[in-house]
């Protein structure tokens, strides 16, 4: 995890400021966390959360290590469906499914920093996705863990997607007994369909046995909990047991009603680390 502290200015809308997403104590800091929703043209209310913290983390982690005190010159953040589409439609690299528009995602450079060592960096840690298409920019985002050039990003795929590239993910790598948990899935074609109310929790070393499981908040034991927009596939919410022991899980979530047969019928989330 990163320092928190960063240096940001988004080149497509001139704003600029200095975040710090940690207070003294290490608890979050939430005038911070609004300083990179208003950089980055995030409608912070209208979605009811903020840009991934997982993002933020990361990109602070490769800030600080390749360019620490450096200005993170944001090319591209935070877009919605209608822009993300029109970029489509111009031609230019935006996927269906960009995880731009569920505020996981940003394209970047650091003074310095040559755009090929930087890809070469964040792929190193497998963590996240990571695309280069030449030049000095990186794209980062906090999805399902992948990495593409220019040649193989398939950005312009025109065929139906089905939900088939769809993640599901945690908004902190670490958690502790007790936590509230949100589960929030990304890279959603198309909504409508529905969620099993328990999530399973399994060990990283035993991904066929499940430890426990998680009620979702607000949810009857025989719901199949309908997902009718963006904004409720990104606020799904658990509590961690306070039984759970300190190691290292994925979350599994099934999925009910699937519209489509090519859509997947569960998703795993990124690792979490359950610390004492």
């Amino acid at each position: 995890m990163g320092s928190g502290t960063m240096q940001l200015k988004n080149l497509r809308n001139n704003r600029e400021a200095k975040v710090s997403l940690l207070n003294k104590d290490g608890s979050f800091n939430e005038e911070g966390f609004q300083k990179v929703d208003w950089v980055f043209d995030f409608p912070t209310e209208e979605k009811g959360e903020h840009i991934s913290p997982r993002l933020l983390f990361m990109l602070s982690y490769f800030a600080d290590r390749l360019a620490p005190g450096k200005t993170i010159n944001i090319e591209s953040a935070y877009r919605s469906p209608e822009y993300n589409q029109q970029i489509r439609e111009n031609g230019n690299n935006a996927a269906r499914t960009s995880t731009h528009q569920d505020g996981m995602a940003l394209d970047f450079w650091l003074q310095g920093v040559a755009g090929k060592r930087l890809w070469q960096t964040i792929k190193a840690k497998n963590c996240g996705g990571v695309g280069h298409y030449g030049g000095k920019v990186v794209h980062l985002d906090a999805g399902r863990p992948r990495f593409w050039e220019a040649a193989t990003s398939g950005t312009q795929a025109k065929e139906p997607d089905y939900n088939r590239h769809l993640f599901l993910s945690t908004d902190f790598d670490r958690y502790r007994p007790k936590d509230r948990i949100r589960l929030a899935l990304s890279s959603l074609s198309n909504f409508d369909f529905g969620v099993q109310p328990v999530a399973q929790v399994f060990r990283v070393d035993d991904p066929h046995t499940p430890v426990t499981g998680i009620r979702l908040n607000h949810t009857a034991e025989s719901d199949c909990l309908r997902i009718g927009d963006r904004k409720t596939s990104r606020l799904l919410t658990a509590s961690l047991p306070a039984y759970l022991p300190a190691g290292r899980y994925t979350i599994k979530m099934e999925f009910c009603e699937k519209p489509y047969e090519l859509m997947p019928s569960e998703a795993i989330s990124n690792t979490i680390e359950l610390t004492p």
